[in-house]
């Protein structure tokens, strides 16, 4: 009586309400003040109704009403039983068995609904009939609580008042929240009763069970052991027992040196005392780990001396011991905490270690409208690592009773369950997954119904997992779910508190903190001024770019070579320069586009935007990438189900997937994969300002690769334009500026994240749903030339049809027998036909065969020319890394007819004076 008088006392303390100017905050202290004191006056009970009666006499004294009481629900779903009640004085008992159809249709509904019944005045609101069942029984106002289980109304719990009460929403509030910890607190306690009994009927099991029988015969040094005895060290019916091989090499390394010293101690000993002792065995041919109690004496006679005894199997007590240690430790542990990470990893790590599993996950529930993802907040048993790479699970058949909280999932072997491996794209776990075979998951429910997320447990082998674990990681569960409404509860009142420390501490600081409020606002608009500059910095760097060698190379040597034609043609008369006009013309109009082009990367190019699909442009260049990035990486996309349409210039995305690919590409020398994966996301305040942009809707469209990865200092400059870590001649330093550019301009960002060792992402953001030419002419005078001889005969490999078209015609021109190869396969074939020639002259760079494997296959077959090698690449490996033997000849594009000539004049003279000489 005294304990449950203290009880009455704090209780009566919390509803003490504070003046009306703080009443808001006080009322929710003293709710939290009355919910402490009913927590710790029920904590010390085992007895569901002794728990139940406490809350009761608690909250019906707190609140001040007639009746507070409980029942439980019968399986008609009708009948009920009130099983404990408190009345106050004046008021009747209303224990007894009911029928819930007698109380109206509106009780009938709202109770099986799951909704509480709320009402201020029965003769006011209900029928005569109805409100005259609640008359009966001395009710004028109640408030029903009800508890539904899987679909069935389970029990209740009820306040009242004789005469009619207008409910306040805190009452209601209060006794649904009281509700929900007595109904969590019951559940665990008869958990942890439902583990004690088992542990108990398993202790009297395994007395009553066959025991295992040794014999030490000390005099003979001969041990004997029974099948069972032999079967608890992991040994065969007919193995050979000594001392040393079977008992002491099947004990537990740790256990070895106590059993053996208890052995000792026994047989030889100067003081007799009995052997019973506690070790652990490790099957010699399973491998398994046993608890072993064993028991023996010694027995001396004429014969000698004999060590006799038993043992039996005390794993599963042991283990089921063990359980309820973890059990009430981390009740005890999480029920102390306020921290939610250290909440959710100590259940993790209990679950783990009750179910026996390989690993544990706890994934935090975070859906969307659209299905929704979930965040992984905690692991036991495996590194963060084992998951970060793989898309959060999806609310598909497997995992969506758990993140739906519809019931535990439990399967023996879930690669043969039918739910299992439904859903693209992997239509099943990910390649690298950790290996799963069985698989427990367990929801993790809030008392308001809300599902926080789920338990997960998996393991390699099959069968692990059974009714006992599934019971165990229940009351787990309901631990997790109390513990982290409590923080989250306190969190919110400290929150409010400190939002109102910090708003008066705001006042009282305002003129104070005048001077460092502005030298903030300063600093601020100091940022932002850096960032502008560095936008235009960006901007008119950007200016500078002018091309790409080799195809605008190409596109000049057109124009060089025709126009050079048509001022030798001219200055002689002859009019028939038609073609060498066009050409010029068509490939400076090419030239035009292809510097429009790379105008967008310092964003002045006039886009043409578009609604596009991105999936569909990336499905679309699959294709291609294939081709570009070679056999060694292997290409993955990631696209999201329903990606939003953007408003994108098609060529310049292509162009910048394409050069992402490609620097993605060089950065893994010895293979890898890379990924390009879309996504739609929400660009938050803070992150609009720190990336420039306007907060929102976008797509996401990331290439991630397993490279090399960057420095951070490399990081910092990636976007400035003509900066390149890649050997000479390995890259312009133009590609991701012109990615920056186009992004910038088509009103998105693009941000850049590495690691040394481990790889690249850039990721680029694009709108929601939100492109020109530029000429260049160029003027060659007309130079002497160095005409070629007769029967001198020139072949011309190039994959451009207006250079090769332009090369062969200058030659002609200057007197040379000339032969025409679109690629090094063509010549290849003609020379194996027979042909002579002079001189080859052949272009390095050109699809399936280069100009320098087209001399290497020649070489190979015995035939020997003079070659002159021509590229776009001023530059390039041709000449750096030593790709050509030495003393290889090379003439740079764009060229000349007169360069043209005396380079080929000055080859074929050098190689008539060796066959001179």
């Amino acid at each position: 009586m005294p304990a449950q008088q203290d009880d009455d006392q704090k209780a009566q303390q919390a509803v003490t309400m504070p003046p009306a100017s703080t009443e808001g905050l006080a009322a929710s202290e003293a709710r939290l003040r009355f919910l402490d004191v009913l927590g710790k006056a029920t904590a010390p009970s085992a007895d569901a109704d002794e728990i139940l009666a406490i809350t009761t006499r608690m909250l019906g004294q707190y609140l001040d009403v007639s009746v507070c009481a409980y029942a439980d629900m019968e399986p008609d779903q009708d009948h009920f039983t009130i099983r404990g009640d408190w009345s106050a004085s004046g008021s009747s008992s209303i224990r007894g068995y009911y029928s819930l159809a007698a109380f109206g249709v509106r009780a009938v509904d709202d109770l099986h609904a799951g909704r509480p019944l709320v009402i201020n005045d029965n003769r006011a609101e209900l029928p005569r009939q109805e409100a005259a069942t609640f008359q009966a029984i001395g009710i004028s106002a109640t408030i029903c609580m009800p508890l539904v289980k899987q679909g069935r109304l389970t029990a209740l719990m009820a306040i009242h008042h004789r005469q009619p009460h207008v409910w306040r929403p805190t009452e209601l509030a209060l006794l649904g929240e009281v509700t929900e910890r007595s109904w969590a607190h019951i559940e665990r306690v008869r958990s942890q009763q439902t583990a004690r009994e088992a542990a108990e009927r398993l202790k009297l099991a395994t007395d009553a069970a066959s025991i295992g029988i040794w014999d030490f015969d000390v005099t003979a040094n001969r041990l004997t052991w029974d099948t069972r005895c032999k079967a608890l060290f992991g040994l065969p019916p007919d193995a050979e027992i000594t001392y040393e091989s079977s008992f002491l090499a099947g004990l537990h390394p740790d256990d070895r040196d106590r059993a053996d010293k208890a052995v000792q101690e026994s047989v030889f000993g100067t003081i007799t005392k009995p052997f019973n002792i506690e070790y652990r065995t490790i099957g010699i041919t399973d491998h398994r780990e046993r608890w072993i109690a064993a028991n023996g004496d010694v027995v001396a006679s004429n014969d000698g001396v004999r060590f006799v005894g038993s043992v039996r199997d005390i794993t599963a007590q042991k283990k089921a011991e063990r359980h309820l240690q973890i059990m009430n430790d981390t009740g005890a542990t999480i029920a102390a905490e306020l921290d939610l990470e250290k909440i959710v990893q100590t259940v993790t790590d209990a679950g783990v270690e009750l179910s026996g599993a390989e690993f544990g996950a706890f994934f935090y529930n975070v859906l969307d409208n659209e299905g929704g993802s979930y965040m992984l907040y905690a692991l036991s048993g495996a590194p963060r690592s084992a998951f970060e790479t793989y898309p959060m699970p999806r609310a598909t058949d497997v995992f969506k009773p758990t993140f739906l909280g519809e019931g535990v999932v439990r399967s023996n072997d879930i690669l043969k369950d039918p739910r299992y491996g439904h859903n693209l794209p992997r239509k099943g776990m990910p390649e690298g997954h950790l290996p799963v075979r069985s698989y427990l998951a367990v929801p993790v429910i809030s008392r308001s119904g809300a599902v926080l997320g789920g338990l997960f447990f998996g393991h390699q082998e099959t069968e692990r997992f059974g009714e006992e674990h599934e019971t165990a990681l229940l009351g787990i569960a309901g631990h997790a779910a109390t513990a982290i409404d409590n923080a989250r509860l306190f969190q919110a009142v400290e929150a409010e508190l400190a939002e109102r420390r910090r708003a008066e501490a705001a006042l009282q600081a305002l003129n104070a903190t005048l001077e460092e409020r502005v030298a903030e606002e300063v600093a601020e608009r100091a940022k932002a001024e850096e960032q502008l500059r560095q936008a235009q910095k960006m901007e008119a760097v950007g200016q500078l770019t002018g091309g790409i060698a080799h195809d605008f190379n190409n596109m000049l040597a057109v124009i060089l070579g025709g126009l050079s034609m048509l001022q030798r043609r001219l200055a002689r008369g002859d009019t028939d320069v038609g073609r060498f006009v066009d050409g010029a013309v068509d490939a400076a109009q090419r030239a035009a586009t292809l510097t429009q082009r790379l105008l967008a990367f310092s964003r002045r190019q006039p886009l043409s935007p578009q609604p596009l699909d991105p999936n569909r442009v990336v499905g679309g260049m699959s294709e291609l990438l294939n081709r570009t990035l070679g056999e060694t990486v292997a290409l993955e996309t990631v696209l999201a189900a329903g990606a939003w349409q953007i408003n994108a210039d098609p060529g310049q995305l292509e162009n910048t997937l394409l050069n992402l690919c490609v620097n993605a590409r060089d950065a893994m020398p010895n293979g890898g994969r890379l990924t390009i994966e879309t996504a739609n996301i929400y660009v938050d305040e803070r992150y609009a300002r720190d990336a420039g942009l306007e907060t929102g809707q976008f797509v996401l469209i990331a290439v991630t690769d397993t490279g090399t990865g960057m420095a951070d200092a490399v990081v910092a400059k990636a976007f400035d334009p003509f900066y390149t870590t890649k050997a000479v001649g390995k890259g312009t330093g133009l590609g991701l500026s012109q990615v920056y550019g186009f992004v910038r301009q088509s009103g998105g960002a693009v941000k850049l994240y590495s690691e040394i060792g481990v790889g690249t992402t850039v990721k680029v953001y694009l709108p929601r749903h939100y492109g020109a030419i530029a000429a260049a002419e160029e003027n060659t005078a007309v130079q002497h030339l160095s005409p070629g001889r007769e029967g001198e005969v020139i072949m011309v490999v190039e994959d451009d049809d207006r250079v090769r078209a332009v090369s062969a015609d200058a030659l002609r021109e200057l007197g040379y027998t000339v032969i025409e190869a679109a690629d090094g396969a063509e010549a290849l074939r003609i020379i194996e036909g027979g042909q002579t020639l002079s001189l080859l002259f052949t272009d390095v760079v050109m699809p399936g065969m280069s100009g320098r494997e087209l001399v290497d296959q020649l070489r190979t077959k015995g035939v020997s020319v003079p070659v002159l090698y021509t590229t776009g690449y001023t530059r390039n490996a041709i000449v750096h890394n030593g790709i050509l033997e030495p003393h290889t000849q090379l003439l740079p594009k764009p060229f000349t007819i007169e360069d043209l000539a005396n380079k080929i004049r000055s080859i074929l003279d050098v190689k008539s004076l060796r066959e001179t000489d």
